[in-house]
């Protein structure tokens, strides 16, 4: 990325983003995430610096893994699926898509891995097409 973004333009794009991340570090802690109070999948405060392990659903856990070590290996880059979640006062199902994205320097040596989770049913419903300002 090119870029002169200074800490406080970066950090207010990170919010702004339509998605959620949570970011790992090479040692498989969990170093950053945005929208704390509005998450899908909330993450308490003391979660900053644990083992990502901690913080899935052990259902899921062995597959996250996978995934983890396989980006590390290189055997990787990306892993995508969706789920149907109940959200809201109703809970209703919304199709929520969660995407993994190994986190490489220039030299491609693992440094993380970003966790990308977004609620798509909007998109899933739009319809026609909306101009610019319409």
């Amino acid at each position: 990325m090119i870029d002169r973004m200074n800490e406080a333009v970066i950090k207010a794009l990170l919010e702004a983003m339509p998605g959620e991340i949570s970011v790992i570090d090479h040692n498989d802690e969990v170093i950053g995430w945005n929208k704390h109070d509005t998450r899908l999948f909330h993450r308490p405060m003391d979660s900053m610096g644990i083992n990502f392990r901690s913080c899935h659903p052990k259902s899921s856990l062995a597959k996250v893994e996978q995934i983890v070590e396989e980006m590390k290996s290189g055997k990787r880059d990306s892993a995508r699926f969706w789920i149907d979640l109940p959200l809201g006062p109703n809970q209703e199902k919304h199709k929520v898509l969660i995407e993994f994205f190994a986190l490489r320097d220039q030299d491609k040596k693992y440094l993380g891995c970003l966790e990308h989770t977004m609620d798509v049913q909007y998109i899933r419903e739009l319809e026609g097409e909306k101009r610019l300002l319409s």
